[in-house]
């Protein structure tokens, strides 16, 4: 998960934010946090962007709808995350929607203030550009990834997202059902399930339900490089 960090109040902030207490103080004056509940929508794409958000802690899923009510999960947005960015920046409306993985605190920021202190920060702006540019790439070679590996690739790729970026450990329960998993790895859900499956048979992890255990890291990597 991302590192965020509190200044000793109910506001939660990304490391390395730059900002001063002057700063920090005018965002707390200008902001409210909301409570989501499990599977409750925080905003739908095609809606018009109004905030910024930043998760205060839980985890959200930032999906795009498609045709036929399909869906393409394109990340999950951890503790001392924005949400929404792209959309806020770059349009009038949400290009994309998200979702409580679990109940979630979201900090919402009027939009006005936030950007009056990125005109004057010129760090903390730097600091947003950085974190803008991160996202569109992880975007980026996440469809290229899904564009051009095999079902076991892709699979793969699910399983260490979870174990290295979200939960920092080899053994983790996955927080999506089948279905969304499936959604994340660009797949159908009776192939990622028949997948997965293989790879419990072939020892390469082992599987309770939703509890995942990896067995042998050197393999799921290899399966993701070759695709």
């Amino acid at each position: 998960m991302n590192d965020a960090l509190t200044d000793g109040s109910d506001l939660i902030i990304p490391q390395g934010h730059s900002l001063g207490p002057e700063e920090l103080e005018e965002i707390r004056h200008n902001s409210n946090v909301v409570t989501h509940q499990h599977r409750e929508l925080i905003f739908r794409q095609n809606t018009r962007t109004s905030h910024i958000m930043f998760i205060k802690n839980g985890m959200v899923k930032i999906f795009k709808e498609g045709k036929n009510r399909r869906s393409f999960i394109l990340k999950i947005a951890t503790p001392g995350e924005y949400l929404g960015l792209l959309s806020v920046f770059g349009s009038e409306m949400h290009q994309f929607s998200a979702s409580a993985i679990q109940s979630c605190d979201i900090t919402y920021v009027d939009f006005n203030t936030f950007d009056r202190i990125l005109r004057k920060n010129g760090t903390f702006a730097m600091n947003l550009v950085s974190i803008l540019s991160n996202d569109g790439l992880f975007i980026f070679d996440k469809l290229l990834g899904q564009s051009h590996k095999q079902l076991p690739g892709r699979v793969a790729d699910v399983i260490l997202y979870f174990s290295e970026s979200i939960f920092g450990r080899e053994e983790f329960e996955f927080p999506l059902t089948r279905r969304e998993l499936a959604e994340l790895a660009g797949t159908t859900k009776e192939s990622f399930i028949r997948t997965l499956a293989e790879f419990k048979h072939d020892k390469i992890i082992q599987l309770d339900g939703s509890k995942v255990s990896i067995n042998s890291l050197k393999i799921i990597h290899t399966l993701s490089e070759l695709g």
